[in-house]
């Protein structure tokens, strides 16, 4: 079998591209579906999640994007292989409403085979945590910027896209059964293995209306998918906002934020909403203490990358039973500035002790200090015991400026 094309018949690369890809195509759908509804599971507040649902959600999303991103090159390929060879006419040149739906359709199936998997693609760059992409290459995108809102965005993007592409595949298979089965000409057979040539009806020009129709279907889609509101960054769902606090020191800005490891890689988070009550003296008491701090975080506040809705859910923060955590401690000297007290999470409070770095100019003070708690401690994801999934070990760390004076303290936004 001849490696190139003819005007009669499809060379052996080309077949190796269409047969691979498709197979690839058709197990793609399946695997989205099943790890999305394993998702769907893991993020539910009121279903406990196990270390068996989400090692398999992981792996089945690291097969659908390594065979995304894989889909993404061949495609490139293909596409790049077609342009230097020649294509065999259509077998229903003479007549052309039918040649150009079909022309339509390849643009569409083309056009799609690039934009579904990179759109998924750059969701993942933008997204931090979970399942990765199988490769040595990294997991993120040059000029693409770990945000949520492009992640959200992308993400209704591969949605919408992806019905496209479905429906090409479809309209696709049906045009190739109705020539084999109705028509009965060789537009089937010449693209299965071995050497098939036929030779082509009356030949029509190349027209601009399928490349046309095509982009009107994609704007169609994504207009539709628009005016559903999916491609809406929508407001994440907060508690009322926590109530301001009196305070000796006012907290101007400031940032409160948690790193996790899944799978082995970092996934940084932070809380939105935050108060801080501080106390402080320069000079300390006789006991060695300057003050107290006490400090209330709004659970539901928090952003953490693609695991932000199983965060919120009952085998971890449980944020709806669990609206809150309080740091309180005491200001103490001890070779540096300790803030030795308690830490609340869900229904668990235990004793802390962290060092604090602080620096204060007249009436301004900066501060910064981090604590690593063991998240089993505090009755968080007990169910999910394989550390290689999700360590036990939880960073927590904070910056803030504060000025001396009173008033309300404010809650905080990174």
């Amino acid at each position: 079998m001849p490696t190139r094309n003819t005007a009669t018949s499809y060379g052996s690369v080309t077949k190796f591209f269409h047969w691979t890809i498709a197979l690839m195509i058709l197990s793609m759908f399946p695997l989205g579906w099943i790890a999305s509804e394993l998702a769907h599971r893991i993020e539910a507040p009121d279903i406990q999640t196990t270390d068996a649902i989400l090692e398999w959600a992981k792996i089945l999303f690291s097969i659908h994007k390594t065979l995304g991103v894989t889909i993404f090159a061949l495609a490139v390929l293909r596409i790049l292989w077609a342009i230097s060879q020649p294509k065999p006419a259509l077998l229903n040149g003479d007549r052309p409403m039918e040649a150009r739906l079909a022309e339509t359709v390849h643009w569409l199936l083309y056009g799609s085979l690039v934009l579904v998997p990179l759109s998924g693609w750059v969701h993942h760059a933008a997204t931090t945590g979970f399942a990765p992409i199988w490769w040595p290459f990294g997991q993120g995108l040059p000029f693409v910027p770990k945000d949520p809102a492009v992640a959200e965005v992308t993400g209704a993007l591969h949605f919408i896209l992806q019905w496209v592409l479905a429906g090409s595949v479809a309209l696709h298979i049906a045009g190739a059964l109705k020539h084999h089965v109705i028509d009965r000409d060789a537009t089937l057979r010449r693209m299965l293995p071995g050497h098939q040539t036929a030779l082509p009806t009356e030949a029509q020009p190349g027209h601009a209306l399928p490349i046309l129709a095509a982009l009107a279907v994609w704007a169609a889609a994504i207009g539709l998918g628009g005016a559903a509101g999916w491609l809406t960054v929508p407001e994440a769902a907060r508690a009322e906002a926590l109530a301001d606090v009196p305070s000796e020191w006012q907290v101007t800005e400031g940032n409160l934020g948690i790193t996790i490891v899944q799978n082995g890689t970092d996934v940084t988070g932070s809380f939105a909403d935050w108060t801080a009550q501080i106390d402080y003296a320069d000079t300390p008491d006789a006991d060695g203490r300057h003050g107290a701090v006490t400090v209330t975080i709004a659970i539901q506040s928090l952003t953490l990358g693609s695991v932000t809705g199983q965060a919120m859910g009952a085998d971890f923060f449980a944020a709806e039973e669990f609206p809150t955590a309080v740091f309180e401690a005491t200001l103490i000297n001890e070779d540096g500035l300790i803030a030795d007290g308690t830490l609340r999470i869900r229904d668990e409070t235990l004793p802390v002790r962290m060092p604090v770095e602080l620096a204060v100019e007249g009436d301004t003070a900066n501060a910064a200090g981090a604590l690593t708690v063991n998240r089993m401690n505090f009755g968080i994801g007990t169910d999910t015991k394989d550390e290689s999934s999700l360590a036990y070990e939880v960073r927590i760390d904070w910056a803030l400026t504060a000025v001396r004076g009173g008033g309300a303290d404010v809650p905080n936004a990174e």
